[in-house]
């Protein structure tokens, strides 16, 4: 299925998104965009690139960092400010709530453990975790959880997020809602992006591994990667070690718009499915390592990029295990979005890691139903 790279992304971005006010133009930054000097050809666009970012901070976002990689070549840049207070330059090196990128990472740990012959695909996740699921859920093999064929629904959260955001929400209250709603489908029928299929995989590695998700995610990836920004911030407000602040546009009480400072906020409830902190150095690096089978076994990759066979007549999946693919100009690329409030991001690779991408902007309404421009701009001119 062919794709237009705009087209594609724009859908992707928004997924499980929710909408947000439009909000009056910012002061135009000092501050331009800085590059690395490229070293392989054929080479990204390296002007089209600095266009994307530039101008910032904007009504659409504070601050744009960039990285592309892969055999074609390399380009790094950033542009915008550190906070709207002291109006410093962005940190290219500040950490960032990854979101859904988490995702990515605990299906390389799931995949990780079947190579291990710990878990078996095909095997129900009922039979690792009895009395999980209700009897009105047919057995949900933990494929269908990799690749969100299970039929869970979405569990219920917070009304206002934002009124809640310093409080605390188990995620497994989220999981037992979600269960008490019963199955969407059979599973393998119908493919839906939720949150939710995460959610019990998270759950699957401990129960697997007797261990903590975040302590195996550490020993089995961020060690070995030398992830030296990655952590689980679990219950933690803050962003520990430098980071750009995070805005949100938040529509007053008098109706007026104005944009809120939400770095900090309690977002345990994501868990295994976006409650990541990352950095785009690392992000790199992870990206390049899975995609180069450093991550997970070849075999476990080749499912990880695998699009599942559904029900006749259900929409065609774009997901494989974790990760969405597209066509662009003939290449397959694999892609992850993960936003949070705040901040919005993508890790991208070509199969063959000729072209990857990461980037994170702190975008002023990471989670709108529309695609931010600047994000937009960005994959136009780095998938060119």
């Amino acid at each position: 299925m062919l794709f237009p790279a705009r087209a594609a992304l724009a859908a992707a971005l928004v997924l499980g998104l929710t909408g947000a006010a439009a909000a009056p133009a910012l002061a135009h930054s000092p501050h331009a965009p800085t590059a690395a000097a490229p070293t392989d050809v054929p080479r990204p666009d390296a002007k089209a690139l600095r266009e994307a970012i530039k101008g910032l901070p904007n009504a659409d976002a504070t601050a744009a960092l960039v990285r592309v990689g892969g055999t074609d070549g390399v380009w790094r840049g950033s542009s915008g400010v550190h906070d709207l207070v002291t109006h410093r330059k962005a940190d290219p090196h500040g950490r960032f709530r990854a979101g859904s990128i988490t995702k990515i990472l605990t299906a390389a740990l799931v995949l990780q453990l079947a190579a291990e012959n710990r878990i078996d695909l095909d095997r129900p996740v009922q039979h690792y975790m009895p009395g999980l699921f209700t009897k009105k859920f047919d057995p949900i093999p933990v494929r269908s959880l990799l690749n969100y064929t299970s039929g869970l629904d979405a569990g219920d959260g917070f009304d206002d997020e934002f009124t809640h955001r310093y409080d605390t929400l188990d995620p497994r209250t989220v999981l037992a809602s979600a269960i008490a709603k019963g199955p969407l489908h059979a599973p393998g029928d119908e493919q839906h992006y939720r949150n939710i299929h995460y959610t019990v995989l998270g759950l699957l590695i401990e129960k697997v591994t007797g261990d903590s998700y975040a302590h195996q995610a550490a020993r089995r990836i961020f060690r070995p990667l030398h992830l030296r920004d990655t952590y689980f911030p679990g219950t933690d407000l803050r962003i520990h070690g430098p980071h750009n602040r995070g805005y949100q546009k938040r529509i007053q009480p008098d109706g007026t718009t104005r944009l809120v400072d939400v770095t900090e906020w309690n977002q345990y409830d994501r868990f295994a499915a976006g409650d990541m902190i990352s950095s785009m150095a690392d992000l790199e690096t992870f990206t390049q390592a899975l995609f180069a089978g450093k991550v997970v076994p070849r075999p476990q990759l080749k499912e990880m990029l695998t699009l599942p066979r559904l029900a006749p007549g259900a929409p065609a999946p774009t997901f494989g295990a974790g990760p969405q693919r597209m066509e662009v100009g003939g290449k397959v690329m694999w892609f992850k979005t993960g936003s949070r409030y705040g901040y919005t991001n993508i890790i991208a690779s070509a199969e063959n890691g000729s072209r990857t991408l990461v980037y994170s902007v702190n975008a002023t309404d990471a989670k709108g139903r529309d695609m931010n421009p600047v994000t937009e701009r960005i994959v136009t001119a780095a998938l060119r």
